[in-house]
C-alpha cells in the first residue's frame, strides 16, 4: 500500500516537475519536449501491451480474448466521449479564442478541467496495474506515464502565461491536475482490489486508454513539428528500452 502510495504520487509529482522546467525554460523547443514525449510514448506502447492488454488475455481464462477484446475498445471509446466533451491540451493550446470577454478565470477552469479529465484515466491505469500484483510491470507503467507527464507539465506553461494567467495560479494548477493523477492511482488499485473478478476487463479497459492517448494526442503531437523522424525512433527506443526491461525482470 505504502508503495502504491508513493508510486500515486511520484506520477502525479511528474507534471508537476515537467512545469517548474517549463517555468525554467519558457521557450522549450518543441524537438526537445517531442524527443522526450516519442519515448514515453514508446514506453507506454509497450507498457500497455506487455503489462496490461497479454495479462488480461492471461487472467481472462475461457472468456479472456473477449473480455480483453472488449476492454480495450470500452477504454478507448470513454476517452474518445471524453475527448468529444472537453478538448485535450493540444487541442486548447493552438485554439484561438473566441471571445476577447473571458476571463483569466474561465481560461484556467479550462485548461484545469481539460487536462485533470484526461489525467484520471492514465492515472487508473497505473493503480490497475498494482491490482494485477505485478509490482514491476506496475512500475513500469507508471514509470511510462511519469515520463508522458513530465513534457505535458513542461508544455502548458507558456500558454497559460500568455493567456494572462498569474504564474501563481498557473502552477496551482499545474498541481491540480498532478493529484487527479494521484486520485486516479488509488481508485484504479482499490476497485481491483475490492472485486478481483473485474480485473481482466479492468486491465484490457487500461490498456485501451493508454492506446488511445498515444494514438490519438501523443503521435500526432510529436510529428506536428517537423521532428518526425527523430520521434519515431526515439519512440521505438522507449519500446525497446520497456521490452528489454520486462524480458529481463520478467
Amino acid at each position: 500500500m505504502k508503495l502504491v502510495l508513493l508510486t500515486a504520487f511520484g506520477v502525479g509529482g511528474a507534471t508537476i516537475i515537467g512545469s517548474l522546467i517549463g517555468f525554467a525554460f519558457k521557450k522549450i523547443s518543441h524537438k526537445f519536449s517531442d524527443i522526450v514525449l516519442s519515448f514515453a510514448a514508446g514506453v507506454m506502447l509497450a507498457a500497455a501491451v506487455l503489462g496490461l492488454i497479454l495479462p488480461s488475455l492471461e487472467y481472462g481464462g475461457k472468456f479472456g480474448l473477449l473480455i480483453t477484446i472488449a476492454g480495450i475498445f470500452v477504454g478507448a471509446l470513454a476517452l474518445n466521449l471524453i475527448d468529444k466533451l472537453v478538448p485535450h491540451l493540444h487541442k486548447l493550446v493552438g485554439a484561438e479564442p473566441e471571445d476577447h470577454k473571458n476571463s483569466g478565470l474561465s481560461k484556467v477552469l479550462l485548461f484545469v478541467t481539460a487536462i485533470a479529465i484526461h489525467n484520471l484515466p492514465e492515472g487508473i491505469a497505473a493503480g490497475v496495474g498494482f491490482g494485477s500484483g505485478d509490482t514491476s510491470q506496475a512500475l513500469i507503467i507508471a514509470g511510462g506515464i511519469a515520463l508522458q507527464n513530465i513534457p505535458e507539465g513542461m508544455v502548458i506553461i507558456s500558454p497559460m502565461l500568455s493567456a494572462g494567467v498569474s504564474p501563481k495560479k498557473t502552477f496551482i494548477c499545474a498541481m491540480i491536475t498532478g493529484l487527479v493523477e494521484v486520485v486516479g492511482t488509488m481508485i484504479g488499485y482499490f476497485a481491483v482490489s475490492v472485486a478481483s473478478a473485474i480485473l481482466p476487463f479492468a486491465l484490457a479497459f487500461a490498456g485501451g486508454t493508454m492506446l488511445y492517448v498515444i494514438s490519438d494526442e501523443m503521435i500526432p503531437e510529436t510529428h506536428a513539428h517537423g521532428s518526425e523522424r527523430g520521434a519515431t525512433y526515439a519512440l521505438l527506443v522507449g519500446f525497446c528500452v520497456m521490452l528489454i526491461t520486462d524480458t529481463l525482470l520478467g
